[in-house]
């Protein structure tokens, strides 16, 4: 993995990018050891609180799992190439714990404001549930029968 670069678009939302390299191990049975084959890398990007969280958490060589889309960029160059690359839009980073270990910390979200439009009927909703109304009695003084559940 490569450092994770933070930046922040116009409208102030963080977004990470890096790069992660994949290098296949395979046994050499003639020599009888392991040998690198050929790497791949990969541009991956992140945004929001995992972009922060990402370029907080996790350096060069870090070795990391990343979970995501795969998308392919393409453009062309001012002297007319095309040209393309694959970037995975990372959903999950974390950290690859065969080789090491990490202490989980929380963060901290905050608090959503408290501003509504007078309008709004979940700005007052309680987090209890409403308590049925009793049925009214029947006319007679006797038990009405009592309501039949939905089917569903």
């Amino acid at each position: 993995m490569d450092d994770p670069e933070l930046r922040f678009t116009s409208a102030g939302v963080p977004v990470a990018r890096f790069t992660v390299a994949s290098t296949p191990r395979v046994f050499d049975r003639e020599t009888g050891a392991w040998r690198d084959g050929e790497p791949t890398f990969l541009d991956c990007g992140c945004w929001r609180q995992l972009a922060e969280n990402t370029a907080e958490s996790l350096a060069k060589g870090s070795r990391v799992v990343v979970a995501g889309r795969l998308r392919t960029d393409r453009w062309e160059t001012p002297e007319g190439e095309k040209r393309s690359r694959m970037v995975l839009e990372a959903d999950e980073v974390g950290a690859a714990l065969t080789f090491a270990t990490v202490t989980i910390t929380r963060t901290t979200r905050p608090a959503p404001s408290r501003e509504t439009a007078p309008d709004d009927p979940w700005a007052t909703a309680t987090p209890t549930r409403p308590t049925p109304p009793t049925p009214p009695a029947a006319p007679d003084g006797g038990q009405q029968a009592p309501a039949q559940e939905p089917p569903f």
